[in-house]
């Protein structure tokens, strides 16, 4: 089927149901962010393959809401399907909300699934309906009979995470989590977020491609966890384990009659921006509930000593795997075919050579020439491109090891390139280091040092349209709250800097149907002097690969910039040539000389 005719199925449908409006979200029921292969209701409706996005349907026509890193992709999938963009956050275009507000009629009906949506987006939109007089349909699946071949949930099994790579008990996990349960006056705490309770179990999973989590509930007591999972995902050995940490299990979609036999004594810890909307309904309207966010979201951010240590050793694995990636390529090109899926694979076999490796991080970002103006291009068998010289190579991918998770985005002169190009480039990295060198006191969040990537861009009247950088789970989501750079107010990423948070400084710049640049280091928060004025943080760069020379213009560095990037290449060099054979050695040395 096409897309038109999906869309004439699904309002079909809608007419039977007396719907007016659909709301079709990329979430799964855990709001998670990149979703398993049976949640992707919105890209089979619309066309659309990108991880975020929100589907309106009306009887007439389809509208798409996506965010700024998707708005190329966005515009070419949707040609032909009828489904109109809305590009998020630009001028005069509405939000969904303040669309549905416009738009809505007494009478109509707007429906979702609301298992696949917030509470609080779920009360959103309850709240402009009940506004405008209309009604709300949220208790059934309405794409689900339009999909006949629609995957099956994922039976893949999940596997224990050892507490060398964990860095903590699962009671330990838990008896602060019940604390905070304590302080806030609750006996009892729904969670539906894959991440937040695999890393308190300490185990992971194969449930949605490329982020090792286990789809699952959790009901958490002051003196048992109640876990809702297909049983047949955990060995002998890991029901005995998690048994001995007082884990009790239950089918997975249990938990919705089970919140129906909530007491008037059950005190319940809900976060509305986690919790989906069915499950929330489900909780009797007698039981009391207090909304704060999960305990265990700023728990995993900030990482413990073993953690970091492995996280060290993760990221000096995946900057050996680059440097030879890097080599392979520069003397490569032009020799043999190379393309953007061939050279994301090679990558990946020099990540594998490093031992641990368990599967990418993320999907690969492997973009080349104008495709890397496409900031979240996947390259496909229509799409993958054969490499030429003359031009720039974009590479955002990610390495799950045991060790953690990496997330790192290089840039590459592909022989001789034009000028522009390379200004261009010196100015990402401009951006790169000046965040990097960032020297603050304790009680910033990244929305106050976001300045210092945006200002090389905004002082030249330019800018990128994404944020400047996220933190990163270990073995979890590569996207992970509640901190990050960026100069909008995001929810979920307002959190003050703390020491072991792990967070990305990826500044780019994108020239549609020409080039894109990006230039990604992981950078772990630390603590600084401490005097009169209160205590300093900085940041410890712990990506350690060249940006490449060859796209580098030095007259647009001044004397403070060339320090920054020959100290950084001098700490490269230090770290990783040790780890290097000897043409290995040499080329690095070339790549990170100093100018």
């Amino acid at each position: 089927m096409t897309v038109p005719e999906r869309l004439s199925a699904l309002r079909k449908i809608m007419k039977e149901k007396g719907i007016t409006m659909l709301i079709v979200p990329t979430a799964d029921f855990h709001q998670s962010e990149y979703v398993g292969e049976h949640f992707k209701e919105r890209m089979f409706i619309t066309g659309f393959t990108g991880s975020a996005g929100t589907a309106l349907i009306g009887l007439e026509e389809a509208r798409l809401w996506t965010d700024g890193r998707y708005f190329i992709q966005a515009a070419k999938q949707l040609e032909g399907t009828t489904v109109q963009l809305m590009k998020m956050f630009e001028p005069g275009v509405p939000s969904l909300e303040a669309f549905l507000e416009e738009h809505l009629k007494e009478g109509d009906t707007l429906a979702f699934d609301g298992r696949a949506v917030s509470v609080g987006e779920g009360q959103e939109y309850a709240r402009i309906a009940e506004k405008k007089k209309a009604k709300i349909l949220y208790d059934e699946d309405f794409v689900d009979p339009v999909w006949k071949d629609r995957p099956a949930l994922s039976e893949e099994p999940a596997f224990d995470l050892d507490e060398k790579y964990a860095g903590e008990s699962v009671s330990s996990k838990m008896a602060r989590i019940r604390k905070e349960m304590e302080d806030a006056g609750c006996n009892t705490h729904i969670v539906s977020t894959l991440d937040d309770t695999c890393w308190t179990l300490n185990i992971r999973g194969n449930d949605i491609e490329f982020f090792p989590l286990v789809l699952s509930y959790a009901i958490i007591r002051m003196d048992r966890f109640d876990l809702y999972i297909d049983e047949r995902k955990l060995d002998k050995a890991l029901q005995e384990k998690l048994a001995k940490d007082g884990v009790v299990l239950h089918p997975y979609n249990a938990i919705y009659e089970d919140v129906k036999k909530l007491s008037d004594k059950d005190i319940v810890m809900i976060d509305p921006s986690k919790l989906n909307y069915a499950l929330f309904n489900n909780i009797p309207k007698s039981v009391k509930t207090v909304e704060k966010r999960n305990p265990a979201i700023l728990m995993k951010a900030v990482k413990n000593p073993v953690e970091i240590e492995n996280i060290r050793k993760a990221q000096i694995k995946d900057s050996v795997a680059h440097l030879r990636f890097m080599k392979w390529l520069k003397e490569n090109i032009g020799k043999i075919k190379i393309t953007e899926m061939s050279a994301a694979a090679k990558l990946d076999e020099f990540r594998a050579e490093m031992g641990n490796f368990i599967r990418p991080s993320f999907e690969p970002i492997s973009s080349f020439g104008p495709h890397s103006a496409i900031v979240h291009y996947t390259s496909s068998p229509e799409t993958d491109v054969e490499f030429h010289t003359g031009t720039l190579y974009l590479s955002d991918t990610g390495a799950g090891f045991y060790e953690g998770s990496t997330d790192i985005t290089r840039t590459f002169a592909l022989g001789e390139v034009p000028q522009q190009m390379k200004d261009d480039f010196t100015l990402v990295a401009i951006s790169n280091l000046h965040l990097a060198n960032a020297k603050f006191l304790e009680g910033c969040t990244g929305l106050v040092l976001d300045i210092l990537s945006r200002q090389p861009f905004w002082d030249r009247n330019l800018n990128f349209n994404h944020g400047t950088g996220h933190g990163v789970g270990y073995l979890l989501n590569i996207h992970e709250g509640p901190a990050g750079f960026r100069w909008k107010f995001r929810a979920g990423e307002t959190e003050v800097l703390q020491e072991g948070m792990v967070i990305t400084d990826e500044p780019g710049f994108y020239v549609e149907g020409s080039h894109g640049i990006r230039l990604e280091n992981e950078l772990l928060a630390r603590k600084g002097e401490k005097n009169e004025y209160g205590q300093f943080m900085y940041f410890e760069t712990i990506s350690l690969i060249p940006f490449d020379l060859d796209a580098i213009n030095p007259d647009m560095l001044n004397a403070e910039d060339k320090k920054l990037l020959n100290d950084y290449h001098a700490r490269v060099y230090e770290t990783i040539a040790p780890l290097l054979k000897e043409d290995e050695k040499e080329f690095l040395k070339k790549y990170t000389r100093a100018i």
